[in-house]
């Protein structure tokens, strides 16, 4: 089992890696393991991430099969079963690094924005779940010197939600409490450019 600085540091250069357009052999080759990885799997690290479709964290991270156990919801919110996901794998697996990650020009920032803004915009009952979630963690930045500066709000906004992201993980479920009090386990945030492809680890 790596310890959650030991994943991280994987994460890191995976990442590096990415940026330079280089793959490492054992990502490539992974597929070789495929056979090996029916008998189980020992992700090293879990990812929370949005759903969309530029920002795949196997990719992102350069690794292979059976490395990641990845979570992806729209705007990378926190909800009862994605905390059981994290729960199961931190349990099952003995991944200790979870990482929340967000990135630049998300759709879900901008349409919780959107609704703030104008709050008689109409969605889905079903999209209104996700920006409702979302909602709580950018609606004070409103009121600051940042709703004069979109660019700067929505930026700030990301970042707000997957802090909020972050801290409901670790402090939503006494599993994951405990696991970051007694095991090791650390949750942290991150934030992917879609321009540059770099993932920002930052603390929560």
């Amino acid at each position: 089992m790596k310890t959650a600085q030991e994943a991280l540091d994987l994460l890191k250069e995976g990442n590096r890696r990415f940026v330079n357009h280089l793959r490492s052999a054992e990502a490539m080759l992974s597929q070789i393991r495929r056979g090996e990885l029916v008998k189980g799997q020992k992700p090293f690290a879990i990812v929370l991430g949005c759903s969309d479709s530029r920002v795949p964290a196997e990719i992102v991270f350069d690794q292979g099969l059976g490395d990641l156990f990845v979570i992806r919801v729209a705007g990378n919110i926190v909800a009862p079963s994605q905390i059981g996901s994290v729960e199961f794998a931190a349990e099952a697996f003995g991944t200790r690094l979870v990482v929340v990650m967000g990135h630049t020009f998300c759709g879900a920032i901008d349409a919780t924005l959107e609704v703030i803004e104008n709050p008689n915009t109409q969605r889905s009952p079903n999209l209104r779940s996700i920006v409702d979630r979302v909602r709580p963690s950018i609606e004070s930045l409103m009121h600051t010197e940042l709703a004069k500066d979109h660019q700067r709000l929505v930026r700030e906004a990301t970042r707000a939600n997957v802090r909020a992201s972050v801290n409901q993980l670790k402090y939503g479920s006494r599993i994951l409490e405990r696991m970051v009090l007694e095991d090791g386990m650390r949750v942290i945030g991150a934030e992917y450019s879609l321009e540059s492809g770099e993932v920002d680890f930052f603390a929560p």
